[in-house]
């Protein structure tokens, strides 16, 4: 509910936003050519200026989102989020003037750009205040809600409702499950006013203004509920029902559909959908362009390795994909031919707990494998298998299958999500962090996982990779 309505909000700030500037642009780039003065020099074709808008475009509302320009709710004042959006703009402006001195493209106006950004500050802030005013007239009417149940669900639930009243959410009341003269009916009177009992529902949306009910009621009682659910289908009421039957479960809970068969869906994984596609272009983006840059530099890598040490350059693995799908992985050999033979002679030496086997300074690694591994050279071949679809940029390491069998239960469900290059436990100091913390690490992405996680992950792994910590 509220966060429907948080994510409506964001999303026509967002756009408003990027109209806003794009309109600026334009009426700076007009205000500019009708000045007239002898100082000014006429200004180049507009078309000389569009790759401009091919930065601001996507760059404003990432800094307007990093910056806290979208960390809003329609209870919060203008003054708090406003000058955040004139920070990220005055930011944005001077990463521009940067990337225009690099390029050396003096023929763009100064007094373009300053004209460019009053404007644009004025066009945003003016649309901020016209969306905040609009958000309180429709807060005017706000939604009704009436909760079925008397439990520690029904209290819950109230306690929420009514923390979101700047969400235009408003609690009428409870309707009993038991009698009136219950003892649960006389504890959620302290949280709201009773209007009746399961059996007065036909009545009350008839003598009241409602336009939800939510049903935080036993199964047993829900199963019996068939006539007044139809009730309230018949009257157009917004029926819902609080699913905690299994309250120690730590799935979401939403209803998909095939076809016309709703189906109550528990899932620990993400499931926006928009959100996975676009983390998959960018899988394919990134793995592309930086397989292209990064050939000339793999072959070095190859031709050293086999002057090095006898073998194939490239050492491939079988490992545990999502879900269990076993898949080939690629990396550039850092290890003699031997090691596989070599390792049950070295079990004793391993520094890490849990089933995966690690040694720092382990004698199967080649001299050329110990630096290709402290600079995370010998991962890049992994970018094919991201490009094939194996694997992700940004998600939990792929383990062996001998490991995988060795996990405790609650382990297994780091498998859930397509392995990656990188991930937290990569940021997080590596090798240096016992098992269980890194499956836990690995657990908190998938729970918390979004495409902003995603790209801070990338972040940090770049000064990850240049000093190299608990890498061996």
């Amino acid at each position: 509910m509220v966060k429907k309505k948080y994510s409506v909000v964001a999303y026509i700030t967002c756009s408003s936003d990027v109209i806003m500037a794009i309109a600026s642009f334009y009426a700076a780039y007009w205000l500019r050519g009708i000045w007239i003065f002898a100082p000014f020099e006429k200004l180049a074709s507009i078309s000389s200026y569009h790759w401009l808008l091919f930065f601001v475009v996507p760059v404003w509302p990432f800094l307007f989102y990093y910056l806290g320009a979208y960390r809003f709710s329609y209870s919060s004042s203008p003054a708090r989020v406003i000058p955040r959006t004139w920070g990220a703009i005055f930011i944005g402006v001077l990463f521009l003037s940067a990337l225009i001195f690099s390029l050396k493209t003096f023929y763009l106006s100064r007094l373009f750009l300053v004209t460019f950004v009053v404007i644009d500050i004025l066009a945003t802030t003016l649309a901020r205040l016209l969306l905040t005013f609009a958000s309180r007239r429709y807060r005017e009417y706000p939604t009704n809600i009436v909760i079925a149940g008397d439990g520690d669900s029904a209290v819950k639930l109230a306690v929420i409702i009514k923390k979101h009243r700047k969400w235009g959410l408003n609690l009428l009341g409870f309707v009993s499950e038991k009698s009136l003269a219950g003892s649960g009916s006389r504890e959620i009177e302290r949280h709201g006013k009773v209007l009746g009992t399961l059996q007065d529902i036909p009545a009350l949306i008839h003598s009241h203004v409602i336009d939800e009910v939510i049903f935080a009621v036993s199964k047993e009682t829900l199963g019996s509920m068939e006539d007044v659910l139809l009730l309230l289908e018949d009257e157009g009421i917004n029926t819902r029902v609080a699913l905690d039957i299994f309250p120690h479960m730590i799935a979401k809970v939403h209803v998909d559909e095939i076809e016309s068969v709703p189906l109550l869906t528990f899932t620990t994984i993400p499931s926006n959908e928009a959100a996975l596609i676009v983390k998959r272009f960018i899988d394919i983006f990134i793995s592309s362009v930086t397989l292209a840059v990064v050939s000339p530099l793999m072959l070095a890598v190859v031709i050293a390795i086999r002057l090095n040490s006898p073998g194939p350059a490239i050492f491939v693995q079988r490992r545990s994909g999502q879900n269990g799908r076993i898949f080939d992985f690629y990396k550039l050999r850092s290890m003699y031919k031997d090691a596989d033979q070599r390792k049950a002679e070295l079990e004793r030496a391993n520094e890490m707990d849990g089933p995966v086997f690690k040694i720092k300074s382990d004698p199967r690694i080649t001299p050329i494998g110990r630096f290709i591994r402290r600079a995370s050279i010998d991962e890049l071949p992994q970018l094919w298998n991201v490009l094939k679809g194996d694997m992700s940029i940004v998600g939990p390491r792929p383990p062996v299958p001998a490991e995988v069998e060795k996990y405790e239960r609650w382990q297994r469900r780091r498998l859930s999500m397509k392995p990656g290059i990188t991930c937290l436990w990569q940021v997080s100091g590596r090798n240096m962090i016992k098992f269980n913390d890194w499956i836990r690490l690995d657990l908190e992405y998938i729970d918390n996982w979004s495409l902003w996680l995603d790209i801070k992950i990338l972040l940090r792994t770049i000064p990850a990779v240049l000093t190299g910590k608990g890498a061996y």
